[in-house]
């Protein structure tokens, strides 16, 4: 029976986390992006149709302020600070172009940067909004248990070390502490990971947010909430966003030096021809065309297109890239870290052994069916202590044959595994336990009809009892339901379970009338592509991956042989998680961590680039990746760090092309003469022609070809 220690009270129901999402538009930096993209929208079509300069001129204007007086303002107070920031630069620039004529152009410029620095906020409201969230799981209040055995409804932030609380069944634990007396399973997935509940007894330490299951228990509170787990996690997640180096296209950072120079040599180009007698209107002309010919738009362009094209790629391919800055990094990793639970493994709990107890020979053990009441001799039912005919779901079941399901037959057979299954399934059909519902399933799957279950009863940490078609099934741990009995059957059981367990496992045992019936192996089930993701992976940094997680030591090594992973670290809580990315970066690694739970959220934050698993992914591990696969193929993260790398390589290339064309030019204009209209031409020809060259990323073959890189 499930425990019950005190006057039982309506169960509370789990409280729903309250999702604290910011509104896009509540944010000033969306609003104004959103006013520039509406005013340049009304002006394109008057421009283009040679409507009166004042019509579009107007509308552009309007353009510029709403899109440009923020980050020139944020400029000017970089500028005040002696910093020449991106953002002035930009806005520089677009002045510019409306300066010689290029109204629109310096326009479309605002438009861009404006709804750039939109997402930026919007990325960084979201994940703000992910980290506060993640106090919602923890309940706000809790039952404390007073010296006279009453109980009182406190707030959970009010709690002390050392207070009693009571945990009801399908309540949320209000605090960190050890259980004082009482059984459950708890589901604590949230903080290691782990795909299916565990037992909490007198003893053991449970956690604030987990969510407990059928049992009731006292627990003690041993930390404060500012100390619990979960508002650990919190500010690991928080700390590692804060302290993750600063990260910006390695082209901005040349930018900002060469901008510095270009800005500096404009004046020069116009006054030192002065100084020597030039005449002021052709020094002017060609201090403009030197600006133009100059400018960074084709180094910008350089990098953009490329980076772009492949974020636009991958995503039509189920990979979520957030920024340029990310695919560029993407390319750069030398080492993944893999979480397993929900990444590896699919994250749902399945029946993959089917294991029926062997039966021995009738006279040794004396199971000659008197026992059983299992005479059978013309086909007679009368089955001793149980008594009666029984039918079955599926009709009439003969009675009298050796080995049937409901003990060991005279003939040495033991049950077949379809029967022990089915019985398994019946008895576990009225239970919510993940167990349970994968027995269930795993009995659909094969097409059996299930017994009704009467008098269930599950029991915390023990298993389940039910009467099916007038029959015990008992359905549990082996070590619970055994109890130290030597008989045959037991023996037999001890040691498959044991087996399982090796190899694993979950071992859960079916008895039928109290004999051992046959032993089922659960475990979580690998993903179809881990093992190929996991030698791409490898292929792509030269090492291979390292496997972190909270579950068992033994599941994960079984998993991880499976895969080829060698490096496994189980048993870790978020905080050693993050340990261990940071090791490996203090090592010089670039490390990709892959997750998918709120307990990978800090290790995703802290690592040189996240990837989370987008359809079972939790919000903070969604908000705090730098990459998500919608899809859940995991055999697309190789293919799109092969894509990164294919980028970079473009990148490079454009870079070498504008810059031929820059120093051609900027040569010619100071050398000799460059026509003002030549300039632009090989100005804008530079341009187009490195877009053009990044936009071959955009391919459907870009995407073969990175993935067969990926594949070796």
């Amino acid at each position: 029976m499930a425990s019950t220690l005190t006057k039982p009270a309506p169960p509370s129901a789990a409280p729903a986390a309250v999702r604290r999402r910011t509104r896009v538009l509540a944010l000033p930096e969306a609003r104004w992006a959103l006013a520039a993209l509406v005013l340049f929208l009304l002006g394109l079509p008057p421009a283009l149709l040679g409507a009166p300069a004042w019509v579009w001129g107007t509308l552009f204007a309007a353009t510029y302020v709403t899109g440009g007086w923020e980050p020139a303002w944020e400029g000017l107070k970089a500028l005040r600070n002696k910093a020449l920031d991106v953002d002035l630069l930009m806005v520089v620039a677009a002045l510019g172009a409306a300066a010689i004529g290029q109204v629109l152009d310096g326009a479309l410029l605002i438009v861009i940067f404006a709804t750039s620095g939109a997402l930026e906020a919007v990325a960084t409201a979201r994940t703000a909004d992910s980290v506060r969230g993640l106090l919602d799981l923890a309940p706000t209040t809790a039952t404390r248990l007073l010296p006279d055995g009453t109980e009182e409804s406190v707030a959970t932030g009010g709690l002390v070390i050392g207070d009693v609380v009571v945990i009801r069944p399908g309540e949320r634990v209000g605090a960190d502490g050890r259980v004082l007396a009482g059984a459950s399973e708890v589901d604590q997935a949230t903080i290691t990971g782990e795909p299916l509940p565990v037992v909490k007894e007198t003893g053991d330490e449970v956690f604030a947010g987990t969510l407990n299951g059928t049992g009731a228990l006292k627990v003690e509170v041993a930390r404060d909430a500012s100390d619990s787990v979960i508002a650990r996690i919190v500010r690991m997640v928080e700390e590692a966003s804060e302290t993750k180096a600063p990260t910006q296209l390695f082209i901005e950072k040349v930018e900002r030096r060469y901008s510095l120079g270009m800005v500096a040599a404009t004046p020069a180009v116009f006054l030192i021809p002065l100084a020597f007698g030039a005449d002021p209107t052709s020094s002017l002309l060609r201090a403009m065309t030197f600006m133009i010919v100059a400018s960074p738009c084709a180094v910008v362009l350089a990098t953009m297109p490329p980076l772009l094209s492949a974020l636009a790629n991958a995503g039509r391919h189920g990979v979520l890239v957030k920024s340029a800055v990310v695919m560029e990094r993407l390319g750069q990793i030398d080492a993944v870290a893999l979480d397993k639970t929900g990444t590896l493994t699919e994250g749902t709990p399945r029946v993959t052994t089917v294991r029926a107890l062997t039966g021995h020979d009738g006279g040794e053990d004396g199971r000659d069916g008197g026992e059983h009441g299992r005479d059978g001799g013309e086909g007679g039912c009368d089955r001793g202590e149980h008594g009666g005919e029984r039918r079955r779901e599926e009709g009439e079941e003969e009675c009298g044959r050796a080995g049937d399901v409901y003990g060991p037959g005279g003939d040495g057979r033991g049950p077949d595994e379809d029967r022990v299954l089915a019985l398994a399934a019946a008895a576990e059909h009225p239970s919510e336990h993940p167990l349970a519902r994968a027995v269930v399933l795993a009995a659909h799957a094969r097409g059996h009809r299930l017994a009704p279950a009467e008098e269930f009863c599950s029991t915390p940490g023990v298993g389940v009892t039910a009467l099916v078609d007038g029959d015990t099934v008992e359905v549990g741990a082996p070590a619970r339901l055994l109890n130290g009995t030597g008989d045959a059957y037991s023996v037999r059981a001890a040691t498959v379970s044991a087996e399982l367990e090796a190899d694993g496992h979950t071992a859960v045992l079916v008895k039928a009338n109290g004999v051992p019936a046959g032993v089922l192996g659960i475990a979580d089930r690998l993903r179809p592509d881990a093992s190929v993701t996991v030698a791409a992976l490898t292929r792509l940094t030269g090492t291979a991956p390292t496997l972190l997680t909270g579950d068992n030591p033994r599941a994960a090594a079984r998993l991880a042989a499976e895969v080829g992973i060698t490096d496994v670290r189980a048993g870790l809580l978020p905080q050693d998680k993050v340990a261990v990315v940071r090791e490996q970066e203090g090592a010089g690694r670039r490390v990709l961590v892959i997750g998918d739970g709120v307990n990978d959220a800090p290790a995703l934050a802290a690592a040189h680039t996240g990837i989370a698993m987008g359809r079972a992914g939790s919000d903070l591990a969604l908000e705090n990746a730098d990459a998500v696969i919608v899809r859940d193929e995991l055999a697309t993260v190789p293919a799109v760090v092969a894509l990164s790398r294919r980028a970079r390589a473009l990148v490079v290339q454009n870079l070498v092309v504008a810059g031929v064309f820059i120093t051609g030019l900027v040569l010619w204009d100071l050398v000799g003469t460059l026509p003002l209209p030549l300039g632009v031409l090989g100005h804008e020809g530079s341009t187009v022609l490195v877009g053009l060259n990044g936009l071959r990323l955009l391919r459907e073959a870009a995407w073969r070809r990175a993935a067969v890189a990926a594949a070796g």
